[in-house]
């Protein structure tokens, strides 16, 4: 995978800050939110030419996330995304957002209550996904 350009850092930024403005108060209302996070995206790499792969945290909840490439589509998205990590294989969601953003998400974990900060957040996004870009152990037969 391939590290991301300061242009496509600036484009995650303002992706999560339209899911913010799309969920944040329903997210208020859930029981669990934790009010000391905020919404960011962040461990993304570019899985191929045409998507980028990271996490979505959320005070209520921490997300895969595939985000394609607007401007290499050619065809509208499909609703849902198998993805194929060298951990396994994992269904995704497409959720469109204000600002002609379309994502696709999978809830990883959903209690984030005792996390303390957004550090401690990132941290567990990148964990999540070092264990998700890793293969999984294979049980002898």
């Amino acid at each position: 995978m391939q590290t991301l350009t300061a242009e496509e850092y600036g484009f995650l930024a303002e992706l999560a800050r339209a899911y913010r403005d799309t969920h944040l108060a329903l997210i208020k209302q859930q029981e669990g939110w934790n009010p000391r996070l905020g919404i960011d995206a962040l461990c993304f790499q570019r899985e191929s030419a045409e998507r980028m792969v990271g996490a979505l945290i959320t005070p209520s909840g921490l997300w895969l996330v595939v985000v394609p490439d607007q401007a290499k589509l050619t065809a509208p998205l499909e609703e849902t995304l198998t993805m194929a990590l060298p951990s396994g294989s994992y269904r995704l969601v497409l959720e469109r957002l204000p600002g002609g953003y379309e994502i696709y998400k999978r809830a990883i974990l959903r209690d984030l209550g005792e996390l303390d900060s957004m550090q401690e957040a990132a941290r567990l996004a990148q964990q999540m996904m070092s264990r998700l870009m890793q293969p999984t152990p294979q049980a002898d037969a």
